[in-house]
């Protein structure tokens, strides 16, 4: 991969907005330098990419919004004059950071199975070694006014957590977030403590009441962003990123949100995902738990009370789960009927979306998405470039 593709990649990060599906198709359709040239109008486009890109987006359940490439090339025409790949790029190297893109070595392997939605590349602050596999992250999520019950299982959770070898992730805001990074960065014994995903650019630490800590977190972990420097952390940029903390993250866990909170918002892209998602219960009378007694009575969510139970979820091979018993299980023992419907309706070679696997199955998309997330932690489903397939060991 030469160097033209990192800069090409930096520019389009500055002209498309993140998860902009019509500029993602273009560059899986086109490659990024290519799609570079054809957004800024330096390339014409040939007759069957219109075509080619309806197909993209049809196949990735984008294409409802989709009014053809000319209305997209209006939309990013204003950013054009402002793209200075060379520059951001020399910020970068300014912080002692760097561009990720996909065809680096460093680059998390896990978020290819966001599909479509696989950021063009990540803005990265921090110490250069290589980012955990998503069976040994974690990422910590919750309310920015937590309170003390909150404050305080978030420091245990990360603490011990990070002890065990995980990398807790989070993002970098104040309340839950700001106390799983302290506590990761205390209780880290080696690898990548702790790791901070930014809505805005990584050149300015966001919020500013969070400088020390995130600047603490680039010198001894990594922070992140798709955005590239001098971004403002917009609202929009905030629900976006957290598709990349879900994606990330072996678990999702939502120590204290409130009814309506982002954290969901990171718990709902964890499920779509086939993710584990854990929500960690509180008061009945605290406003600040209803998200998270939302998401147990809606069946999104397991229910974790410590570092163990979070562990055994991330687990992708046994290292954390109890003795078995004694006695033969086979591997579908204990499946409920829909996940024996759903098992029965996975491909065995190929993969299938989430849509197609509710119409052969019969099932709404909500309850196929739990019950594959159940299923990947059996060892029954596995998750290849956003579909899923039966895995080898489920027959």
């Amino acid at each position: 991969m030469t160097e033209n593709e990192r800069t090409a990649r930096a520019a389009l990060s500055r002209l498309l907005e993140p998860q902009d599906a019509a500029g993602l198709a273009l560059v899986r359709v086109a490659g990024a330098e290519d799609a570079l040239r054809i957004a800024t109008g330096q390339l014409a486009a040939g007759p069957d990419l219109e075509q080619e890109l309806s197909s993209v987006l049809e196949e990735n359940g984008a294409g409802g919004g989709w009014t053809g490439l000319g209305m997209a090339m209006k939309r990013w025409a204003p950013r054009v004059p402002d793209l200075a790949p060379a520059r951001d790029l020399a910020t970068m190297q300014r912080l002692g950071g760097r561009l990720l893109i996909p065809a680096d070595d460093l680059w998390p392997r896990q978020l290819a199975d966001l599909g479509l939605q696989e950021p063009l590349c990540l803005w990265w602050r921090g110490v250069e070694q290589e980012l955990p596999a998503v069976h040994k992250a974690i990422a910590l999520v919750g309310s920015r006014d937590s309170t003390a019950y909150g404050s305080a299982v978030t420091g245990d959770l990360a603490y011990a957590l990070a002890q065990r070898g995980f990398t807790i992730i989070s993002g970098g805001a104040y309340g839950i977030d700001a106390h799983a990074h302290r506590a990761a960065l205390a209780g880290a014994t080696e690898g990548l403590p702790t790791i901070a995903v930014m809505a805005g650019g990584v050149d300015r630490f966001y919020p500013a009441g969070n400088e020390d800590l995130l600047r603490t977190v680039a010198n001894q972990g990594a922070v992140l962003a798709e955005v590239p420097p001098g971004s403002a952390p917009t609202r929009y940029r905030f629900l976006q990123r957290n598709r990349l903390i879900a994606a990330l993250a072996a678990v999702t866990v939502v120590v204290e949100a409130r009814w309506r909170s982002g954290a969901l918002n990171t718990a709902h892209h964890a499920e779509t995902l086939g993710r584990a998602v854990g929500a960690v219960p509180g008061s009945v009378h605290s406003a600040n738990s209803a998200g998270c007694h939302r998401l147990l009575r809606e069946g999104g969510a397991v229910c974790v009370t410590d570092a163990a139970e979070i562990a055994e979820l991330a687990s992708p091979s046994g290292d954390f789960l109890p003795e078995p018993g004694s006695g033969r299980v086979e591997a579908h023992d204990g499946l409920t009927l829909e996940d024996l419907i759903l098992l029965d309706a996975l491909p065995l070679r190929i993969t299938s979306t989430v849509e197609k696997l509710a119409t052969v199955a019969g099932l709404s998309p909500e309850s196929v998405r739990a019950g594959l997330g159940r299923l990947g932690l059996l060892g029954l489903a596995e998750s290849r470039h956003g579909g899923w397939k039966r895995a080898s060991a489920a027959g």
